[in-house]
């Protein structure tokens, strides 16, 4: 009788668990075709021409996501070239390097990063930031380097560069905190052996535990990716919001999350609010689409390491 009883509450609590489980995919399902079905118009009416096209003009009703989507992976990657080399060597500082009571000061500010309102962010960008970098590093890039095309142009407070700054600085927190329990987590028994064969603590870092910790550090990567493209009220107060392609990165710009902000509340026709749907179609698809490719590349990197 208690084996019977026993049986049945294994089947229920197995029976709930599927549930839970079988939730987050369905609801990630659910949001695609939603999308799907709410931006059916624009999709039958420019159809693949809508992702390539350049144009916006919701007076002629002609619409492109080309400088949206350009905007958007441009930003994010400016944020990725900043953020990940300060984070993760942040997070080796605090982890493998300090001994002090210093660390943890450090580590709890870090956190305090992620608690800020992305509003806030964009206040202080439109105010401190973007005038700080129209003022000083944007003229000192273009006077060295401005033979270069995304170095070029005059200076700007809303631009591109102030957008990829802000997102930086906000993703820091992320890279830098799962890099850090990454890194706390490997056993202590590799760093001993390393330093038995007679390694510096760089080379122990190297060789002992990057190699053990690049798996987690790309998971970090790609959660602080994937927060800098669908990030909305900061970047849209700091990046310009002009619906151009420009190779320097001292213009204005656009974010795809930035369009559907601005533009969502405006579209008075079913063609333009088909549209400013689309482009949510096309950030979720681009956000999958990343998180594929960097599952894909952490499952070639455990298995390296396996074999």
């Amino acid at each position: 009788m208690k084996e019977r009883s026993k049986n049945k509450g294994d089947a229920v609590f197995k029976a709930i668990t599927l549930v839970f489980a079988a939730a987050i995919p369905l609801l990630l399902i659910s949001l695609f075709l939603m999308l799907l079905s709410q931006s059916w118009l624009s999709i039958r009416t420019f159809g693949f021409g809508f992702i390539f096209n350049s144009v916006w003009n919701p007076v002629l009703s002609q619409y492109g996501a080309l400088p949206f989507i350009f905007g958007t992976i441009v930003s994010s990657l400016i944020a990725l070239v900043i953020a990940v080399p300060l984070g993760v060597g942040c997070a080796i500082y605090l982890s493998e390097v300090s001994k002090s009571k210093f660390k943890e000061y450090v580590a709890t500010m870090v956190d305090m990063l992620a608690a800020i309102p992305s509003i806030v962010y964009g206040v202080w960008g439109i105010f401190v930031l973007g005038p700080w970098l129209a003022s000083t590093i944007q003229p000192f890039l273009g006077a060295t380097l401005g033979f270069l095309p995304i170095f070029s142009g005059p200076p700007q407070g809303l631009s591109m560069m102030t957008g990829g700054v802000i997102l930086a600085i906000m993703i820091l927190p992320t890279i830098t905190a799962v890099s850090r329990e990454v890194l706390q987590a490997i056993p202590y028994s590799l760093r001993e052996s390393a330093m038995a064969l007679g390694c510096t603590r760089w080379e122990v870092v190297k060789l002992g535990v990057l190699p053990v910790a690049a798996s987690g550090i790309i998971v970090s990567v790609i959660l602080g990716l994937g927060r800098a493209i669908g990030e909305t009220m900061a970047v849209t107060m700091v990046i310009g919001n002009r619906p151009e392609i420009s190779a320097s990165l001292f213009a204005p710009g656009y974010s795809l999350a930035a369009v559907i902000a601005n533009e969502f509340s405006e579209a008075v026709t079913d063609l333009n609010y088909s549209v400013i749907v689309e482009i949510g179609l096309i950030l979720l698809l681009l956000t999958l689409i990343v998180n594929g490719l960097a599952r894909i590349l952490i499952w070639k990197l455990t298995s390296k390491n396996t074999m």
